[in-house]
């Protein structure tokens, strides 16, 4: 999954952007007031791995 695609699908979540960083970007759940750090891979992909760490950090 590419970046532009994860963005669209934590948005309709009911995520939202915290702030930017260099890199990455820490992305925040109001539901439950968990956040996580997102890393930009710009047109890359992001790894299954990296995917499922960021949910579970969320609490999706």
């Amino acid at each position: 999954m590419k970046y532009s695609e994860l963005y669209r699908k934590l948005k309709k979540a009911g995520c939202f952007l915290l702030r930017h960083g260099g890199r990455h970007d820490i992305w925040s759940n109001p539901a439950n007031g968990k956040s996580a750090v997102v890393p930009r891979h710009g047109t890359g992909e992001v790894p299954q791995g990296t995917l499922k760490s960021i949910y579970q950090e969320l609490g999706l």
